[in-house]
């Protein structure tokens, strides 16, 4: 199992010298990988999900992992996950075939439906056939980025007859990694995307459920489970340890290490640890020094052996 890290996007702590600080450190380290989410704004009124405090200041994904990419020559570089409903297919292929160039082809993709219904209104796309639209715009984009002349025409998007170029860096595509955490969406993984990417909201404890739909999915679909890769969001959080009822992943750094063999038997092929989900570091009212320093701790007591 392959380890990563959240690059700092949300929050106080979030700064340009802050996220090129830890993740050269997170390379140096040996970790595979560093990724981003994305949220667009915060409602005014919001409920409890949307309210959280790790969701109040978040910087783009892909801006972030462009600048990164200038400051890195190995981490992998990933988007966990950008919402399909946000962009065109034609926009989104252009800004991800031009950020695996300039990353030399280091970029994974992770792609999802959104959730927030204040961000699908400000973007103007109704709440309702999310699944449906995503994916019909993940043909569009493998059209765009395999076919000599594009042609594409379906229910909610459509392409004249054009040329795409550059084409990305890794052929076919960047690994499209689709995320979601119900059964519908698990199976639109196994039968479309290069795996599954799981989000803060997964089970920790019930991950190779997933992974078996996934799997199940992708056979029917006269595809190779065995080529997919199942990558899920860590929400780390540091705490004493000993807790009660204590979730994977929360602890002391010696329990959260304990931690991933348990992650590793259900079939994980990557975990990514992220600290942006941690009210105490992701917020705006954290301290950004602390939250640093903490961060720090967490790369080195948890760098791949």
């Amino acid at each position: 199992m392959q380890l990563g890290f959240g690059v700092p996007v949300a929050g106080s702590w979030a700064t340009p010298s802050n996220q090129v600080r830890l993740v050269r450190r997170a390379e140096e380290l040996g970790y595979r990988s560093v990724w981003t989410f994305q949220r667009l704004l915060a409602p005014e009124h919001p409920d409890a999900r949307a309210g959280a405090p790790f969701y109040r200041s978040v910087h783009d994904p892909i801006v972030s992992l462009a600048y990164l990419a200038g400051q890195t020559s190995r981490i992998r570089l990933g988007l966990a996950v950008v919402n399909v409903p946000f962009f065109s297919p034609a926009l989104l292929a252009k800004q991800l075939a031009t950020l695996d160039a300039v990353s030399a082809g280091r970029l994974d993709v992770g792609l999802g439906l959104g959730w927030m219904r204040e961000e699908l209104q400000a973007v103007g796309v109704p709440p309702e056939r999310l699944g449906a639209r995503a994916e019909e715009f993940i043909g569009a984009l493998r059209a765009l980025w395999t076919d000599q002349v594009v042609t594409f025409t379906g229910r909610f998007y459509e392409i004249p007859p054009a040329r795409f170029d550059p084409k990305p860096v890794q052929r076919p595509n960047p690994p499209l990694l689709l995320g979601g955490n119900v059964p519908a969406a698990w199976r639109r993984a196994g039968r479309l995307g290069d795996g599954w990417r799981g989000g803060s909201m997964a089970d920790l404890t019930r991950l190779d459920a997933v992974i078996a739909t996934v799997k199940q999915a992708a056979g029917e679909a006269g595809r190779d489970p065995d080529s997919l890769r199942f990558v899920c969001r860590g929400v780390v959080r540091v705490r004493p340890p000993g807790e009660q009822d204590r979730k994977p992943l929360v602890g002391s750094l010696d329990e959260i290490r304990g931690d991933l063999d348990g992650l590793r038997a259900q079939g994980l092929t990557e975990v990514f640890f992220d600290l942006n989900f941690d009210p105490e570091i992701g917020s705006p009212d954290a301290d950004p020094d602390v939250s640093v320093r903490r961060a720090e701790e967490v790369l080195e007591a948890l760098a791949p052996s």
